[in-house]
């Protein structure tokens, strides 16, 4: 692969498409009134938003040869575990952080609501210029918000502080966190074959544990109940019920056990970035055009023959092993794997082969800038959903819910207009992800 394609246009379009549809579900105007192929499934089963996070971990999986094959090639130092190491720590912790800002209890505690809010866009800020490396302007925002909050003590408001004791530890960051750090030591100690033996060792021994061994406390064990199966007993023995998803109450959909099929994702995806990356053999300078675009369409062949097989073997294991996104069983794995693959080589054949590249503008925008896109809409949602202002019968209502009733519901019937609005929500951030684009302005860790 020459050095002007060096960088696979293809993957930051399937990255971008990614994270848009991830924004894109987690943000309806209600979860009311949804679509279905928008909603995660029960338990068993598969919908389109079931695709997403896999993709994403897929991709991350691809970009690891990418970015570590060089340094593998010229040898592995302490510098390069330090670097898996620390992007790993930060990945976490801005998992973490997305819950936790701004501190407080921004309910709970009686400040005017505009003070609070204003606090936690100083903390957010200050973040957003952390992850920028400018540790000038980050600090004295970071500065604004606790003078802030002990402001409010000091004038007699009750600040209650953030309850850690409840706080969820799983989540998708810290999921890709670990999966990244694991995969990354992997690709580095292990060839593609071992690989492989690693992934389907990880499936086979995790169908084993799942169906094979009891679960205390259960008469029965099975995946068909939520909260008798081993990766939700596992969740609640070991990170409790205040640390896991609320939601669900029973059992984490990022939980630990079913973290390990996550890797073999993960592994996929490394696999397919290595095999991308291989340079075809050395062709004089009259064939090199043309052993090129073969290339390139071996690639697309076999990334559509590989997502066949995958897609195929997934829904056989489905009728022992059923899809379950939750518990990330390994048919999911092998499903999800598949479509990626498929849609992967769609990409490439549309962008990188055929030069079909201004459809998919938008997708590079998202692509390029992934992180922050889903850390601070993922900020900004939690921020209009605390902020209340007067409805219309006088009573406070979350700004979110102002906006979708006084706009959106008034244009359209509530599943149009829920979608209406996640549609526009992603709309914004293409916009403000498009002022970081246009300023060369990429947030990596």
């Amino acid at each position: 692969m020459s050095e002007a394609n060096s960088r696979l246009i293809s993957l930051d379009v399937f990255r971008g498409m990614t994270i848009a549809g991830m924004v894109l579900v987690n943000n309806p105007g209600t979860w009311s009134h949804i679509y279905d192929p928008l909603e995660h499934a029960s338990w068993h089963g598969l919908t389109p938003t079931d695709w997403i996070f896999p993709f994403f971990l897929f991709i991350v999986g691809v970009a690891i040869p990418i970015a570590l094959g060089k340094r593998l090639a010229e040898g592995v130092t302490r510098k390069v575990y330090t670097k898996i190491v620390s992007r790993s720590a930060m990945i976490f912790a801005l998992g973490l952080s997305m819950s936790v800002i701004p501190f407080f209890q921004f309910a709970a505690t009686n400040a005017p609501d505009w003070l609070k809010m204003l606090i936690w866009l100083a903390m957010t800020g200050g973040l957003f210029f952390l992850l920028l490396r400018n540790f000038k302007v980050a600090g004295i925002l970071i500065g604004i918000s606790v003078v802030g909050v002990i402001g409010l003590n000091l004038v007699g408001y009750n600040v209650v502080p953030y309850n850690f004791g409840t706080m969820r530890i799983p989540g998708v960051l810290q999921r890709i966190a670990v999966c990244y750090l694991i995969v990354s030591v992997i690709f580095l100690h292990t060839n593609w074959k071992q690989q492989i033996y690693i992934a389907g060792g990880i499936l086979l021994g995790y169908w084993a544990v799942m169906t094979l061994i009891p679960v205390p406390g259960c008469e029965i064990s099975t995946i068909d109940d939520k909260a008798c199966n081993l990766a939700a007993w596992l969740d609640r023995t070991i990170l409790t019920e205040d640390h896991i998803w609320r939601s669900a109450k029973v059992f984490d959909p990022e939980g630990i056990l079913s973290t390990l099929p996550a890797i073999a994702t993960t592994i996929a995806g490394v696999l397919t970035g290595t095999w991308l990356t291989k340079r075809p053999a050395d062709p004089g300078p009259s064939e090199s055009g043309g052993i090129a675009r073969e290339d390139n369409l071996n690639k697309v062949s076999g990334l559509s023959f590989f997502g066949a097989v995958l897609l195929g073997a997934g829904y056989v294991w489905n009728s022992y092993f059923p899809f379950n996104k939750a518990l990330w069983t390994s048919s999911y794995v092998l499903v999800t794997a598949g479509l990626a693959l498929l849609t992967l080589g769609a990409c490439y054949w549309l962008i990188d082969i055929k030069g079909y590249k201004a459809w998919a503008k938008p997708f590079v925008i998202f692509g390029m800038n992934a992180l922050p896109l889903f850390v601070f809409s993922g900020i900004f949602a939690r921020m209009i959903g605390a902020y209340r202002v007067s409805g219309a019968d006088g009573q406070p209502v979350a700004v979110q819910k102002w906006v979708f009733d006084n706009i959106f519901m008034s244009i359209a019937q509530p599943v149009d207009a829920s979608l209406l609005y996640a549609i526009c929500f992603i709309l914004v951030w293409l916009f403000l992800m498009w002022l970081l684009y246009r300023k060369n302005i990429y947030i990596k860790v």
